[in-house]
């Protein structure tokens, strides 16, 4: 039977192509919606819904005195001299279309750094506009319909949603209850369909990073089948117990996805890097071109200055409030897995408050808030909290959690 839906004044029949199932977010999810197309969009649209995190962001926006523990970007002010390069070259008149690699200082001096952890005589960068454009050229030139690409639960939000809008199919691999990678699990989930496998360390939504022997393993086993290993490394800077594990130390054709914005507290700028086996840089590159076309031009020249600005004591305030966050739910009763990067936790949901959306529900009744656990996962047993908030913010926070855990 055909549908109707009202726009204005208009009504379009959906009959073609309404109604249709449109699948979860979660990956394997049973949970199917029945929902109404408008005729003009793709069906590849229904594989997403607006994110979770930001409907959260407009709550905030409603709140008299939020306690906001949800933000996933840093609350430090940008350093002033890549202010001071991003606002010279705005007034040096560099607004124009830079080239699509990016500025040649800029390639230069990442090409030199690549170059000297790695050593890969195949190892070619391009600078993207942001890491969330690099993801998405990765997915556009690397994954046909039908292929599998292999992440691990909880994941990055934009890993089900990027797959999906390929036509490839999300194939999660569950890691509860301490988020660590287990390869032999990696290694049962291969079939001929299975493309890529997406490493995410420091991990979004857990604060987990994967250690030296994993990631050397699944390194391994990605160029055993000859699979291709995306290794997304936003959270780099963020390490505060030792340094990052990369899987391309072990194989030299992973593709690693990079950026400024949350190092350098420029998540609104959207640059970013990928670096990989020239052959698949040289396929991105050209799908720039026919896409982002290139980085914000005047802000490559604030990255490049950032690149000699020095962090350290940023990380270790970050790393400080890591230990007052994770101490403090331990004390109020919470279980919380151990955490190394990133800037998050992923507290488990205490026994009897129902589940992570039902909980959240009730922080948010308290100013507090915090994203449950069902937007990164198959599973709503957990809830992620975001530490780039002050020190008071934190301590407020932890009071509500205290009381909700009765």
């Amino acid at each position: 039977m055909a549908r109707e839906m009202r726009a204005g004044h208009r009504c379009y029949n959906t009959s073609p192509r309404a109604p249709i199932l449109a699948a979860p977010a979660a990956p394997h999810s049973t949970r199917w919606t029945t929902i109404v197309m408008h005729p003009w969009l793709a069906q590849r649209t229904a594989q997403f819904d607006s994110s979770g995190i930001r409907k959260v962001f407009d709550l905030a926006a409603k709140l008299k005195n939020p306690i906001n523990l949800s933000i996933g970007q840093p609350d430090f002010p940008v350093p002033q001299e890549i202010k001071t390069a991003a606002i010279d070259a705005i007034q040096g008149d560099r607004n124009g279309y830079s080239q699509t690699q990016g500025i040649g200082e800029l390639r230069e001096q990442l090409q030199t750094r690549i170059d000297a952890e790695y050593g890969h005589d195949d190892r070619k960068v391009l600078v993207t506009s942001g890491t969330s454009g690099a993801l998405v050229m990765a997915m556009l030139a690397m994954i046909d319909p039908g292929d599998e690409v292999i992440f691990f639960d909880p994941y990055f939000v934009m890993y089900p949603a990027l797959v999906g809008m390929v036509g490839g199919r999300a194939v999660t691999i569950d890691t509860y209850p301490d988020f660590q990678i287990d390869v032999d699990k990696v290694a049962a989930a291969i079939t001929p369909r299975t493309k890529m496998i997406v490493l995410n360390s420091p991990a979004n939504p857990t604060g987990v990073v994967a250690g030296e022997e994993q990631v050397k393993a699944l390194a391994e086993l990605a160029a055993q089948h000859n699979i291709a290993l995306l290794s997304d490394e936003i959270y780099r800077t963020f390490c505060y117990d030792a340094p990052l594990p990369s899987p391309a130390a072990h194989n030299p054709d992973t593709i690693v996805v990079d950026g400024f914005s949350k190092s350098y507290g420029v998540t609104g700028w959207r640059v970013g890097w990928v670096h990989g086996p020239a052959a698949i840089i040289d396929k991105l590159t050209a799908l720039q071109q026919y896409t982002f076309v290139c980085s914000p031009h005047p802000l490559q020249w604030g990255a490049l200055a950032a690149l000699d600005v020095d962090m350290t004591a940023q990380v270790a305030t970050y790393s400080d409030r890591r230990n007052t966050i994770v101490a403090g739910l331990r004390d109020a009763g919470y279980e919380v897995a151990p955490t190394g990067g990133a800037f998050y936790v992923f507290p488990k949901v205490p026994d009897g408050q129902g589940t992570a959306g039902e909980f959240v529900a009730r922080a948010i009744e308290n100013e507090l808030l915090i994203i449950p656990g069902n937007i990164f996962s198959a599973r709503d047993t957990h809830f992620r909290i975001s530490y780039a908030a002050s020190e008071e913010t934190l301590a407020r926070g932890l009071d509500v959690l205290s009381r909700l855990r009765g």
